[in-house]
């Protein structure tokens, strides 16, 4: 795949993005999710390379394609690993999988009911050197706890000026301002945030587009107006802690929104698996998301 085919796989493909970035301090916890004890490794390194393992397994499972994945964000040492001796970005290219790159590196104290990106000094070489490896675009998440406009408001002009910067360098940027699902204030946060989105959108150099990566909001449709922009590529959506099944009925709920999830793909995989039965669970976690990304129960 060309950058062109590339990006018209992300603004029309029928399927939905892995997201296969868990960093440092989620690490743990999703190599216990595995089946993994803290037991099984004695210092980071060992720990990484637990973790880049079971990438590499569901990236080299045959159900893990093209027809329905249809991209997948890296962890920047996964970026930087092989799979049976290819960069992993090749790889999954040539399973038709566009690569993206997780590029933020972890998030601020809470201030405002917000928490900020930490500053990403390094953030034009990573660019840099991930555009080499084929990369097609950026993830980068900050997170909304509370319906704080200042604070919501401070998000949203963080996520564009970074986005601008990685467009800048060649990269289509998933700006990901995620609200935390168990606020007390979840709809206004994602009123708020749906209305600060749509100024900065608006704002944009004309020609300009990036993608979206969104909590599913509390009332479904609220986002149809980003789904509709013309500077947007893509909207997607985690599943911010919901299980699978039911971010699954939640997302079929919003049209135009296909599914970027992490724990919700992997929750039913385990180190201790045959090759078949990982490829079974894996396959129908791949299934179920993939319908409630493409198959809606609302299409106005």
């Amino acid at each position: 795949m060309n950058h062109a085919e590339m990006t018209e796989k992300m603004a029309a493909g029928h399927g939905f993005i892995a997201a296969l970035d868990q960093s440092g301090g989620s690490t743990p916890k999703a190599l216990k999710g595995y089946g993994v004890e803290e037991s099984a490794y004695s210092n980071d390194e060992e720990m990484f390379g637990l973790i880049h393992e079971m990438r590499s397994r569901i990236i080299r499972s045959a159900v893990f394609n093209g027809d329905k994945v249809i991209g997948a964000i890296l962890f920047e040492r996964t970026m930087d690993g092989t799979v049976d001796g290819k960069p992993v970005p090749t790889a999954l290219i040539e399973k038709g999988v566009v690569p993206f790159i997780k590029v933020d590196k972890g998030l601020e104290d809470e201030a405002n009911g917000v928490q900020l990106m930490k500053p990403l000094p390094e953030l034009d070489a990573l660019v840099a050197r991930s555009k080499a490896l084929g990369v097609f675009g950026t993830k980068e998440r900050s997170v909304i706890h509370s319906a704080n406009a200042e604070g919501i408001a401070a998000v949203v002009k963080q996520q564009f000026e970074v986005g601008l910067q990685i467009l800048a360098g060649g990269l289509m940027p998933i700006i990901e301002p995620e609200v935390n699902i168990k606020s007390e204030t979840r709809e206004a946060c994602d009123t708020i945030l749906r209305d600060e989105i749509l100024k900065a959108l608006d704002a944009l150099p004309e020609g300009t587009r990036v993608m979206l990566k969104l909590s599913l909001p509390k009332v479904p449709g609220t986002f149809d107006a980003l789904v509709d922009h013309p500077a947007v590529l893509r909207v997607v959506a985690l599943s911010g802690g919901y299980a699978r099944p039911e971010a699954c009925v939640e997302l079929s709920k919003n049209r135009g929104i296909i599914a970027s999830f992490s724990r919700a793909l992997l929750e039913d995989l385990r180190y201790q698996m045959s090759e078949a039965e990982f490829d079974a669970a894996l396959g129908g976690a791949i299934d179920e998301i993939f319908a409630g990304s493409t198959q809606k129960l609302v299409t106005a």
